[in-house]
């Protein structure tokens, strides 16, 4: 189906790759818009009747119907006759309307303000722009008057005034002092109540050294707010104009600290240049250790430390030194908290030379050397079945352990945590490596390793349903994240205050958190992760609730992005055609689930088709699977997704297996 985006943020349009879609009269817009303003949740009939008219003539209800009709002629103009919506659907007693995340103009602005509020004002200023640049006029304009339309319209009217004073306070920050001035004038023009917009202004003002104007327009807004709203200046006013008077320090743009930084980089990667030789192993060493520092300020430069990372391990081969090999292999010790791979070829190439740097090594000397390559060998072989990751990681642990090195230890903890899949139920085992991380790390200044032992304990207690101890390890991880600018573990905290609202019952927030934080993957270099989970976890989601919708194949499209998760998607589909003997075919088809992260979750996908067209053969098998893990939340470790009490679906097989067997039925 070709892509539909809709624009709200000035007059309601719809528009594909061809252009605008036409939308025929007023009536069909106010249905769009109404379903627009329910953010993807089911709007009843009667409530649209009620919305579209004061008083609805004889036969409204059959209006609606043909206005929906058409709206989906305009939306999906290639639908075959018959076949179902994907877009504006019917489900009970109305319609809902299912964009994507980014579909939206709304959706969008207000993601990316969101998303500016966590960064630092380099990269907020331009999300901002681009926030501010979505809006063509006042927000579902030609709808002003209607009473369904005017808290959204107020609340993103809200959300566009608070993001052009963001955007104002963020270019202070900055420097950029000349050009919040004209900006904050027609601002005010229209909203003259806004403190906080009358304080940038005259701040703006006091930096470009115009103490005068600043206090001018200090005054201004003291007759202003007497005048239009009979109130005197709030505290900040008040005591901005104090400062400005006694020409107080404080009021000065800091010195930049980035900018400082930024000197200091560059005179000293010149020395650098000059002093050590091109061809040097010092200067091979120093490129890793920039590639590991960079893999962990996310989105981009994760991808592109990934990819240099390879190049690295060549050029040290290329001087055939197996010490320098090592080394360089070694030194990317980024934490990894995702056990799949987000590039399985390149694994297999660390791997493979990591395994040659090992056999070159002489001896059993380089102990620390040799560590690291075991370590980087568990890491790496995360989710295989075979014996060489566990293996590799236990030798690993006991060589650091004698070592008695604590970045070294923590290194190969991470490697342990990625081979502790071998079976379903060792979420108990993730929160004593968790655990030990975190106490290793805080007593040695390890931050980024802190980081990871929050997140697995995250993982670990949500596995063994202890959210309130989960809460603590996702605010931990935030706060050190902060502070010491690790983006990327905000990508699973997200993740896992979707996963708080799913365990907690509250489907439609969850599933508006599930879109969000998926939107959030998008370039965050991590396709491993980002490949399939957002189609996942809304299966889950349905599947933990018994939502009747469940199966139904509207749930399970196929023509989604699946990613590795796709083989248990399918059998889904089959059941929702009725084809009931090939859903069975395609679940005995089915390998053993990767070890990793999401092995519960894919059994009990696999349980729950096999409960449906009673293949006990299927049932037997995931029951044998999952039984370790009987007291945990099936899916909960991955700190993403749950699909409910892992007893619940030990139970349903185990009653399943004592019935009688089903007879097989046709397609």
């Amino acid at each position: 189906m070709e892509r539909v985006a809709f624009g709200v943020l000035g007059p309601v349009v719809a528009e594909s790759s061809g252009g605008t879609l036409a939308l025929k009269g007023p009536r069909h817009r106010a249905v769009l818009a109404r379903l627009i303003v329910a953010r993807r949740r089911v709007v009843p009939v009667a409530h649209l009747v009620e919305d579209l008219w004061t008083v609805p003539p004889p036969g409204a209800v059959g209006a609606v119907q043909t206005f929906v009709a058409a709206l989906r002629r305009a939306l999906e103009p290639d639908r075959p006759p018959r076949a179902p919506a994907r877009l504006l659907v019917t489900e009970g007693p109305g319609y809902a309307l299912r964009p994507e995340p980014d579909a939206v103009d709304a959706w969008r602005f207000e993601a990316a303000v969101g998303a500016a509020a966590n960064l630092p004002a380099t990269d907020a200023l331009p999300r901002l722009e681009e926030a501010l640049g979505l809006w063509r006029g006042p927000a579902y304009a030609e709808f002003a008057q209607e009473d369904w339309a005017r808290s959204e319209r107020s609340r993103l009217a809200e959300l566009r005034l608070q993001a052009v004073e963001r955007r104002a306070g963020t270019q202070l920050a900055l420097g950029r002092a000349a050009e919040v001035v004209p900006d904050l004038d027609v601002h005010l023009a229209d909203h003259p109540w806004r403190e906080d917009a009358w304080r940038l202004l005259a701040l703006a003002l006091y930096r470009q050294g115009r103490q005068g104007d600043a206090l001018g327009v200090l005054r201004r807004a003291r007759a202003v707010l007497a005048d239009q709203l009979g109130v005197d200046p709030g505290p900040q006013l008040r005591r901005l104009q104090a400062d400005i008077l006694n020409q107080e320090p404080g009021l000065d743009l800091p010195a930049e600290p980035t900018a400082t930084a930024g000197r200091l980089w560059t005179r000293a990667a010149a020395a650098y240049d000059r002093t050590v030789s091109t061809g040097a192993r010092a200067r091979l060493e120093t490129t890793v250790s920039l590639i590991r520092n960079l893999a962990v300020t996310g989105g981009g430069g994760l991808e592109t430390a990934q990819q240099h990372r390879m190049e690295a391990i060549t050029a040290a081969e290329e001087f055939g030194d197996p010490e320098l090999t090592a080394r360089v292999i070694g030194a990317y010790d980024v934490p990894a908290i995702w056990t799949r791979s987000d590039d399985p070829e390149l694994a297999q190439r660390i791997v493979a030379a990591a395994e040659s740097a090992l056999t070159a090594l002489p001896g059993h000397s380089h102990e620390a050397a040799r560590c690291r390559l075991l370590a980087t060998i568990a890491l790496e072989m995360r989710g295989a079945r075979t014996q060489r990751g566990p293996q590799a990681a236990h030798e690993a642990e006991e060589i650091a352990r004698r070592l008695d090195d604590p970045a070294l230890l923590a290194f190969t903890l991470n490697g342990a945590f990625m081979q502790s899949f071998i079976r379903a139920g060792l979420a108990p085992r993730r929160d004593e490596i968790g655990a030990e991380l975190i106490g290793l790390a805080a007593r040695h200044g390890l931050v980024t390793y802190e980081v990871l032992g929050h997140l697995i304990r995250l993982q670990a207690r949500s596995a063994l349903g202890d959210f309130p101890a989960a809460d603590g390890h996702a605010a931990a991880a935030d706060r050190l994240a902060g502070r010491h600018e690790l983006p990327l573990a905000g990508v699973f905290t997200q993740w896992y205050g979707a996963l708080r609202l799913a365990a907690s019952g509250r489907l439609s927030q969850a599933e508006a958190a599930y879109r969000s934080a998926a939107a959030r993957l998008n370039g965050a270099g991590m396709p491993g992760l980002e490949r399939g989970i957002l189609p996942l976890a809304l299966l889950c989601l349905r599947l933990a609730h018994k939502t009747p919708s469940g199966l139904k194949s509207a749930e399970v499209d196929l023509r989604a992005d699946w990613g590795p998760f796709r083989p248990w998607a399918e059998p889904f589909a089959l059941v929702a055609a009725g084809r009931h003997t090939e859903a069975r075919a395609a679940l005995r088809a089915l390998p053993e689930p990767p070890r990793d992260l999401l092995y519960e979750a894919c059994c009990c996908l696999e349980a729950a088709v096999a409960l449906e067209v009673g293949d006990q053969v299927v049932l037997e098998r995931v029951y044998t699977r999952l039984l370790p893990a009987a007291d945990e939340l099936a899916g909960a470790g991955s700190g993403l997704v749950t699909l409910g009490p892992v007893d619940h679906y030990l139970a349903d097989i185990a009653t399943a297996l004592c019935a009688p067997v089903r007879p097989t039925d046709g397609d």
